[in-house]
């Protein structure tokens, strides 16, 4: 039987995302923003937690890492490259290794450039990856602890996972994304009509992830500098992808 996901809202923008497998019963969850909402979550599907899987150490996606183990006994994955920050770390894992996750395997991506050892955990044969706050939708994380080249290559490694792959990032900013992108690439058709469907999903308060690697690929400016319309508007016409990368990402900082 396929991956149940179950997503909730957490904090003031965060999702919570409960990973079940329905074979073996058990289920993880992608970071850990708020205990509280988690043990809502695992109550209302009738789920009994069993993983803890951390993209990375900021404090809204491992907060209630060791309250939820000390109540659960679950196990806790992270990347060994940042281990001493991830709190209750069991098991370390590193770029390519499939950890085994009931029935299924999740394959880690090392995936740097918001912190220095972001991971993203991709499930193959269910076609979902939970990627944290490395790529939004219509967006990318802040360079907190990575150079625009770490991030550039880790957003290319995403990009290089089929299209209708389906994407879970770890926050609710895509609105505000989507004024961003416009302004970079105004002439994207799909982008606008993206938007327009953005907006109308807001004013109902639903939620605009997950996304798709083919979607992102389409309409996402951090991973389109190769965009002709985006060189022009940012006056990089002919740029390598680096450079164009990197003053989006900084006109974004401070749009």
């Amino acid at each position: 039987m396929p991956l149940h996901i179950h997503q909730f809202p957490c904090r003031s923008d965060n999702y919570g995302f409960l990973a079940h497998d329905p074979d073996t019963g058990q289920t993880a969850s992608i970071d850990t923003p708020d205990g509280n909402a988690i043990n809502a979550g695992l109550a209302e599907k009738g789920w009994q937690l069993t993983h803890i899987l951390n993209t990375h150490h900021h404090v809204d996606h491992t907060e209630a890492n060791l309250q939820l183990k000390e109540q659960w006994m679950c196990t806790i994955v992270g990347a060994a490259n940042d281990a001493e920050r991830i709190p209750g770390i069991d098991i370390q894992v590193t770029d390519g290794e499939e950890f085994p996750f009931g029935a299924m395997k999740a394959k880690v991506l090392e995936v740097p450039g918001h912190t220095s050892g972001h991971i993203a955990f991709y499930f193959a044969t269910e076609g979902i990856a939970f990627v944290g706050d490395t790529l939004f939708a219509l967006g990318c994380g802040r360079l907190f602890e990575g150079s625009p080249s770490m991030m550039w290559e880790s957003l290319q490694k995403l990009m290089t996972l089929p299209d209708e792959t389906v994407v879970y990032c770890g926050h609710e900013y895509t609105q505000a994304n989507a004024k961003f992108a416009l302004t970079i690439e105004p002439a994207n058709e799909r982008l606008k009509a993206r938007s327009d469907e953005i907006n109308a999903l807001r004013a109902n308060n639903l939620p605009t992830v997950p996304t798709t690697i083919g979607l992102e690929r389409a309409t996402n400016p951090f991973v389109r500098p190769t965009s002709k319309n985006i060189q022009a508007t940012i006056g990089l016409q002919e740029a390598d992808a680096l450079t164009v990368f990197s003053e989006t990402r900084r006109l974004k900082d401070n749009f």
